[in-house]
């Protein structure tokens, strides 16, 4: 059966200009009103569906027609309309980049764009900018226009006044450093760091409706779909996974898929000192175990008790962040060294530059997954590849694979909806 919801893409000209504030901005703002708020996110990313999670008060998935598949994406939403107000989606990088881009979510789907502009250093030129942005292509709708960090209310009033007919507008968001989102090398720093966060979505909330009405757009139809569910059985498997400050990127879809297979899940903090819990398998997601090498050095115990784990040949699977706490040793981007793990011989160090990004597929014995990189660190790894990543864009980036009796290690963030069975295989004892 087919469900209505009012909806909207949040997008934007390019990168920075903004989206995650405003997505977040309009997410709080009605939820505060009583509105039932789902948010999504285009594309592979971590740290903005923690902040719009925070926002919204409901968990964020992701939407990504490669990474997921169609019916993924489709299934999702028409999920969300069945118990929602509204539906809100976060594009990523400029509306018409990448393949597939936010315009091209926004043209299967039938998702009005609302265009986030920063409009901070210039004045008409912010129309023909809109103007590019809701006629380049034919098969989508730009909806409005919202201007972020504009200087005053004259200026805001220039911006408005050179929109074209026909191009709504949204309002206008001061720039403001305590509505702010701090960034760092992987973007917005994540939602548990930021003490205060509530307040500066609050006070994003409050510069929005004092601005712009919270009205709903218009209904968006949504399809039915059944999504797929692992037939490979996890039951009785109870699975640690590492969750805290150092292995925070963890897609709540791929919670679930562990879930539906029947699996167990016991989480555990190694900053906090935790010890391994009782298990049959554990997952090592990415983070950033970089910022808390001391930290991680000094767990002696955790790194016994992994080392026993996988001598006993029990599952463990690390990822990105994961990988680099799985080496024998991990330098910040200061030159700072600490012994990590020791789980797979090699060295990693941090680098002032990006050194991976791109979609990855892999081939693996359990099956093919889907997934992407996307760090900053390079890794000197003593030992032979399971297998390599392919990029479906013909980008540059090819992570390997390696296997370790039953511990797999990559620089690839799984996404398991894109293979539940291959994603439980990897798990299973």
């Amino acid at each position: 059966m087919t469900r209505q919801c009012p909806a909207l893409l949040v997008s934007a000209p390019a990168s920075g200009q903004g989206k995650t504030s405003i997505t977040a901005a309009l997410a709080r703002a009605h939820a505060r009103v009583g509105r039932r708020v789902r948010v999504f996110k285009t594309g592979p990313d971590f740290l903005d569906p923690m902040i719009l999670g925070r926002a919204s008060g409901a968990p964020v998935y992701q939407l990504d027609a490669w990474m997921g598949g169609e019916d993924d994406v489709r299934a999702r939403l028409h999920e969300a309309a069945g118990d929602a107000d509204l539906i809100l989606v976060e594009g990523v990088m400029g509306l018409f980049d990448g393949s597939p881009s936010s315009a091209d979510l926004a043209a299967r789907f039938g998702l009005p764009v609302l265009a986030v502009i920063d409009g901070s250093a210039m004045a008409q030129t912010f129309g023909a900018l809109a103007h590019g942005l809701a006629t380049y292509r034919a098969n989508i709708t730009v909806q409005g226009v919202l201007a972020n960090r504009v200087g005053s209310d004259y200026h805001a009033t220039l911006l408005q006044a050179s929109l074209p007919p026909g191009l709504a507008w949204h309002g206008a968001l001061p720039r403001d450093a305590g509505m702010a989102l701090p960034e760092r090398h992987l973007g917005l720093v994540s939602a548990d760091e930021l003490h205060d966060l509530d307040a500066r979505l609050d006070a994003l909330a409050d510069a929005l409706a004092s601005r712009s009405p919270l009205a709903l757009p218009g209904p968006v139809t949504f399809m039915p779909v059944r999504r797929a569910s692992p037939g490979v059985s996890l039951r009785g498997v109870r699975i640690a996974v590492a969750r805290d400050a150092a292995f925070a990127f963890l897609y709540p879809a791929n919670l679930d898929v562990l879930r539906d297979a029947g699996a167990e899940l016991v989480f555990f903090s190694p900053l906090a000192g935790d010890a391994l819990p009782p298990c049959d398998a554990v997952w090592l997601p990415g983070g950033y175990p970089e910022l808390h090498l001391d930290a991680l050095a000094s767990r002696d115990d955790l790194r016994t008790a992994l080392h026993a784990h996988v001598a006993a040949g029990k599952p463990l699977l690390a990822e990105c962040g994961g990988l680099l706490y799985a080496l024998d040793r991990l330098a910040d981007r200061d030159g700072h060294v600490a012994p990590m793990a020791g789980l797979l011989h090699g060295h990693a160090a941090m680098q002032p530059r990006m050194a991976a990004l791109g979609m990855q597929g892999v081939a693996l014995p359990e099956g093919e997954l889907r997934g992407h990189s996307f760090h900053y660190a390079r890794a000197t790894i003593d030992a032979e590849p399971l297998a390599l990543a392919t990029n479906p864009n013909g980008g540059p980036t090819a992570e390997a694979v390696y296997r370790r009796g039953r511990m797999t290690a990559s620089f690839v963030h799984f996404y398991f909806p894109s293979n539940p069975d291959a994603a439980a295989r990897l798990f299973l004892p």
